[in-house]
């Protein structure tokens, strides 16, 4: 295989891709909210009514980040991994 089509494999499969990136900086108002930029939700596919669950990360210093990921895709991958595993309690 050649050098080209190795990196083109690698970008296809996403190997190529950070697992993480700053994509945007936002502000927390005097509310406690922030507004996720429009690209930024686009790209999500998120839409108005969408919920997120906000997972928090810590670490022996406290917490260092936060995740939001949509609920449907969060209760998707719970029913994924842990719905076989209720099926064979039960």
């Amino acid at each position: 295989m050649t050098e080209e089509s190795d990196r083109k494999k690698k970008k296809d499969s996403g190997q190529d891709l950070p697992c993480c990136a700053v994509e945007s900086i936002v502000s927390v108002d005097e509310r406690g909210q922030m507004v996720l930029p429009k690209e930024i939700r686009e790209t999500a596919g998120l839409k108005p009514g969408d919920k997120l669950a906000v997972i928090m990360w810590r670490g022996a210093k406290g917490s260092c980040c936060l995740t939001l990921i949509k609920t449907d895709e969060l209760k998707d991958l719970i029913r994924e991994k842990l719905g076989p595993m209720i099926q064979d309690l039960i």
